[in-house]
């Protein structure tokens, strides 16, 4: 072990003639600890918050949406769909028509969001209909032809939206469209009773509250669209691309045509959790910066109760940069003792958070109903690394005033 390091370990351990040192010592350690695992706990939540809703997003939406641009339906949707499944990068596809409706169940309603869908092509975009968690998607398969015109069609819908109309499985539904039909007393809206055959709980609130999933036909009949539909969704193998992906699929689909992707339609949102999360570093991160001047503290209390000793070794021939060394070594023993034990508490606390989920959030509020850890071990390199620089800063002055000691003037009354 180096002589410097030996000196450094022996100081800390040792008793004092005065109590406030060791409890200053003490203090600081608990205050890197403190602020290193307040940052990891603060980094996996916000980590985890963009993790979730990314996921969810995805899961609940495709990556790239194709439509006309004069927001008019999209007609010979099937041949398109067959020339464009063949681009690069394209791995599925599936049509849909959105419509807004009222749908309403004795004396509650509400707005809503259907999508008309065939459930096989809309399974390999989106995982909305895998999260039903009460009854089945099956009777959205196509109607066969032999099937009684009279049938209530079906429709699945989103657990906050199902609490809110007081609905279950096997009830029925009024959805109202506003696109009605032309009367001689004007326009009227057209209706038509639907039956809930499942619920759906993506953990997505915008989805759960206000999104219903029925056949493409039935929809297509209720908005009195012979065969068209609004849009043509697309997964792609690289998600991070998925701009430039969609440019080809526009490019494609020929004049007339746009598209929109998962990354603009949630830009703000994700800019908004960036900079959340950079704020919550630098704020939290002041508390690694108190317990730095707590370290500065304490070694400059030291400095002043080891003048004697440090006049002595001087005395013995240590140089000043080995005195120097000493202290910047017992601020560095500080520093990782501190850091190391933050590292723990921080990295246990965000797996049982992130393991049992046992912080329940407002979904209204915050789009999610538990609150996400997603510790990273990036984060606790760059938390290390900020604690440690810290904390090296905090031990220049010290160290430096202690290689200032003059010999003579401090053992010249002893």
């Amino acid at each position: 072990m180096r002589f410097e390091l030996f000196i450094a370990r022996r100081y800390l351990r040792a008793k004092r003639r005065q109590a406030v040192v060791g409890i200053v010592t003490g203090i600081s350690v608990l205050g890197v600890a403190a602020g290193v695992a307040a940052l990891i706990l603060a980094l996996a939540i916000t980590t985890g918050m963009r993790r979730d809703l990314r996921d969810r997003l995805l899961g609940s939406t495709a990556h790239v949406d194709l439509m006309r641009t004069a927001g008019d339906g999209i007609e010979h949707w099937r041949s398109l769909t067959e020339r464009l499944r063949r681009l690069p990068h394209v791995t599925a596809d599936a049509p849909g028509l959105y419509g807004q409706v009222l749908i309403s169940r004795g004396a509650r309603s509400g707005g809503a969001l259907v999508k008309g869908i065939l459930p096989d092509q809309e399974r390999t975009v989106s995982d909305l209909l895998q999260s039903i968690t009460e009854g089945s998607g099956a009777a959205l398969a196509p109607q066969p032809e032999d099937a009684a015109p009279d049938a209530i069609p079906p429709v699945v819908i989103g657990s906050d939206l199902a609490d809110s109309l007081g609905v279950n499985v096997g009830d029925q539904v009024l959805l109202t469209s506003p696109q009605g039909e032309l009367t001689p007393f004007g326009l009227v809206p057209k209706y038509e009773r639907f039956q809930v055959v499942g619920i759906f709980h993506s953990g997505f609130f915008q989805y759960d509250s206000s999104y219903a999933l029925a056949r493409l036909s039935d929809v297509q009949h209720l908005f009195g669209e012979p065969d068209l539909v609004s849009v043509l969704s697309f997964k792609v193998d690289d998600l991070y691309h998925a701009d430039r992906i969609g440019e080809s699929i526009a490019a494609a689909a020929g004049k007339g045509f746009e598209t929109t992707n998962w990354m603009e339609q949630n830009r703000e949102l994700f800019r908004a959790l960036s900079l959340e999360q950079m704020v919550t570093f630098i704020v939290i991160g002041l508390i690694v910066c108190v317990a730095a001047l707590n370290i500065l503290i304490a070694l400059t209390m030291m400095v002043m109760e080891k003048t004697r000793d440090i006049a002595v070794l001087m005395s013995f021939g240590v140089r000043a940069d080995q005195v120097r060394r000493i202290f910047l070594y017992q601020g560095m023993l500080i520093s990782v003792l501190g850091t190391a034990m933050g590292l723990v508490v921080g990295y246990t606390l965000a797996w049982l958070g992130g393991h049992y989920r046992f912080i329940h959030l407002s979904a209204e509020v915050y789009s999610i109903d538990y609150l996400p850890f997603a510790p990273r071990w990036t984060d606790g390199l760059l938390v290390s690394a900020v604690s440690l620089g810290t904390s090296l800063l905090a031990t220049l002055y010290p160290s430096s005033s202690a290689a200032r000691i003059l010999p003579a003037e401090s053992l010249r009354y002893e």
